[in-house]
């Protein structure tokens, strides 16, 4: 066996010790029990079973969770200790052996991770007198016989994590501390409460909802058809905390750099995807899902977390939706103000300039074969808030963070975080990722004919398209805030013109194609529908020609998956039409539900293409549809009251044709139920299901239960329930 691999790997000519990169410790990582000052003989060593009436002990600490808890907004965390935000002051109540004298002399010491030292930030030794301690400040706030209360303030940029807590006090030519125990560590988080956490959020009202709420709504479908999906955050239920500790640990950042929000920021999102670094979750965008769990059968990110905690593996399966969902509740639990962004109509450009070429064969039909970008229905990331101190101050607020793994950055899948400002303004020389954002929102939408020697031609050019609009789930509510004016200025204004002029500058290449405006054109319009229902579809060919024209076009309609890519086709139709000069035709088509029906395989989108030629002339069109689900009945029982016994219960009806198998409900509801599920073998047309729960609610006031029903051939089947207790 060769040297390399039969010895460990040695840090020394590099570092004196390993870098710390987790939260986890062994004994051997604290302090003792009793350390002599530095300089001192044995004989004025004091040992650990030295005891006098006139020495100074701990009997006991108290870290005064029902005072700090609330003071510190963390009161839902399920956890059995103090969690806290940094930069504001927690209170811990000591007990001595007796009243303290001017003489005394003690001092409270905060550890995190291994060799914790305090020049790199990991040992924090707060004093109470004229002696200097460490960065965190500390006074004594009472005095009464043997309680001391004192009050400790961590700065604004302290690591953010697990700490253990000693109280030490002097005696005989050293420190005598309290023992090791658990009881005492303390989780610290970042502060959006606090003016000098780069965190910081002003407005109270969105501090509730970007940092303590535990519900959200995920917006999907397309800018014409919004599509709701409740998602339940959960990052103050139990085991989730230590969870999104645990993915730093796994990720092995080292302890010293988890006070830098940036460089948290962009860990967790490496980490949440498993692309490169074996993080949480597996991305896949197939309709294979059966070496795991469906994306659309997740309610939230608790189970995800937790499984991945308990397993170091990542879990299976995620798309855009989920891994913001997840992220969210990594920030959220962290103590980052974030939320969940939707884009609609987002560009996937793989060949990095800003034009979307889709590519059509000479009979109009579109050719998916040489087709290499796409266009999302949709795709969801995650804004995060905060001050950014390496860029210019008007570049701070919302950042762009995704964990969807999509490019490389810096040579990891994960994005930002991007500055909104820098992108809405074209400032894409700026970090982190602006310019793949950038093209996301602003790419324009390239129609291009491609004759049968391979050459490409442009016949029309839609600048609209990408980019529709962004949404974000209002504060305080259910429904979403169109928040597009943040991305980009409307199109063509002169501060639009600016911005793309800004882009060019940075290597942001745009079409310039020199196209006549057309006569023909041709748009596309359907009726929204149930799953399981016929279409109505009706395309409106216009002329504004000074002739008649005779167009020969093509109806392709298709089931696709909701990154725009093919998943079945199920209609392929020619046929002509004579618009009349000056005039609008419009040709009616009914699609029977029993021609998409069997190649859904569990989609809800179809995309319908319309081309034309006439003459030297193309027109083309294309109509993403969101076919609507039906819904879930869900009934609380019980008195509504804090550790009361309460039931819910979940019913479906199928009414579609045909039977339904393996039908997964289930429930989840942050602070009532947890996560619950119940598999139902067959559901038959028209049969019903009904399935109750009890459940103890932990916390007063308004908060949700959420269920859904999940199978192969139909998902997205729901239901929110708001409860009161």
């Amino acid at each position: 066996m060769s040297r390399e691999t039969s010895e460990p790997t040695s840090h020394r000519g590099r570092y004196n010790k390993p870098v710390p990169t987790s939260n986890l410790t062994s004994e051997e990582d604290d302090f003792p029990e009793f350390e002599p000052f530095e300089g001192a003989g044995d004989s004025e060593a004091t040992p650990r079973t030295w005891n006098s009436e006139a020495s100074l002990s701990v009997q006991n600490v108290d870290m005064c969770q029902p005072v700090n808890k609330p003071n510190h907004f963390t009161s839902a965390y399920d956890i059995p200790n103090l969690v806290v935000r940094r930069g504001q002051e927690f209170v811990v109540r000591i007990t001595f052996s007796r009243a303290l004298t001017q003489q005394d002399d003690f001092q409270l010491e905060f550890l995190i991770g291994s060799s914790p030292s305090a020049s790199k930030g990991s040992l924090i030794v707060v004093t109470f007198g004229s002696r200097r301690g460490g960065a965190w400040s500390g006074r004594i706030l009472e005095t009464r016989g043997q309680m001391v209360m004192v009050g400790v303030t961590p700065t604004p940029d302290a690591i953010v994590g697990k700490f253990r807590t000693y109280v030490a006090v002097e005696v005989n030519g050293g420190l005598q501390r309290t023992s090791r125990t658990t009881s005492t560590d303390l989780y610290l988080l970042f502060n959006a409460w606090c003016p000098d956490d780069c965190v910081f959020l002003p407005d109270e009202s969105e501090r509730q909802e970007y940092v303590l709420n535990d519900y959200g709504v995920i917006f999907q479908g397309t800018v014409n058809s919004v599509a709701h999906r409740n998602w339940m955050y959960g990052q103050f239920e139990r085991g989730v905390l230590d969870a999104c500790i645990y993915i730093l640990d796994a990720s092995q950042m080292p302890i010293t750099d988890r006070g830098d929000a940036i460089k948290l920021i962009r860990k967790g999102s490496a980490m949440v995807n498993s692309q490169d670094d074996r993080g949480v979750m597996v991305g896949n965008w197939s309709d294979d899902f059966s070496m795991g769990t469906s994306p659309t059968s997740w309610t939230g990110s608790t189970n995800i977390l937790l499984k991945y905690a308990s397993s170091g593996v990542p879990v299976s399966f995620a798309q855009c939706w989920v891994f913001a969902g997840v992220f969210n509740t990594f920030l959220r639990c962290l103590g980052l103000p974030s939320r969940v962004i939707t884009t609609f109509s987002s560009a996937h450009d793989n060949t990095g300039n800003l034009k979307i070429d889709l590519i059509f064969h000479p009979d109009g039909t579109p050719d998916e074969r040489h087709t290499t970008d796409s266009i999302w229905n949709y795709h969801c990331w995650n804004e995060v808030c905060m001050v950014r101190h390496d860029l210019p101050r008007h570049l701070g607020g919302w950042q762009v963070v995704d964990a969807t793994p999509q490019e490389t950055s810096d040579g990891h899948y994960r994005c930002g975080p991007a500055s909104v400002n820098a992108i809405r303004d074209g400032l894409l020389c700026h970090p982190f990722d602006c310019g793949f954002v950038f093209a996301e929102v602003n790419s324009d939408v390239v129609f291009m004919n491609r004759d049968r020697y391979g050459t490409l031609t442009p016949f029309r050019v839609d600048k609209t398209h990408v980019g529709q609009a962004v949404y974000t789930k209002a504060v305080g509510g259910y429904g979403p805030v169109d928040i597009t004016h943040t991305y980009k200025y409307p199109q063509d204004s002169p501060q639009d013109k600016l911005t793309m002029s800004r882009a060019e500058e940075y290597g942001c290449a745009r079409d310039h194609s020199d196209l006549s405006e057309p006569e023909l054109s041709v748009s596309i319009s359907v009726e929204q529908a149930m799953l399981g229902q016929d279409l109505k579809l009706v395309m409106d060919f216009q002329n504004l020609g000074e002739v008649s024209r005779s167009i020969a076009a093509h109806l392709s309609g298709s089931v696709v998956f909701y990154t725009g890519v093919s998943a079945a086709q199920f209609k392929d139709q020619n046929f002509g039409v004579t618009v009349p000069a000056q005039q609008t035709e419009r040709v009616q088509v009914t699609i029977p539900a029993q021609d998409y029906m069997p190649h859904m395989g569990g989609q809800l989108s179809l995309r319908f293409v319309v081309t034309g030629q006439a003459d030297d002339q193309s027109v083309s069109a294309i109509k993403v549809v969101e076919l609507m689900t039906p819904k879930l009945t869900v009934e609380v029982y019980g008195q509504p009251q804090v550790q009361q016994q309460m039931f819910v219960t979940v019913s479906f009806t199928n009414t579609f044709s045909f039977p339904l198998t393996n039908a997964t409900l289930v429930l989840d509801g942050p602070g009532l139920t947890g996560v619950r599920s119940r598999l139902f073998k067959v559901i038959e047309p028209q049969a019903s299901v009904s399935w109750t729960e009890t459940f103890l609610p932990r916390f007063s006031g308004q908060r949700r239960i959420f269920a859904l029903m999940d199978c192969v051939s139909v998902n997205q089947v729901t239901h929110l329930l708001p409860v009161i207790t």
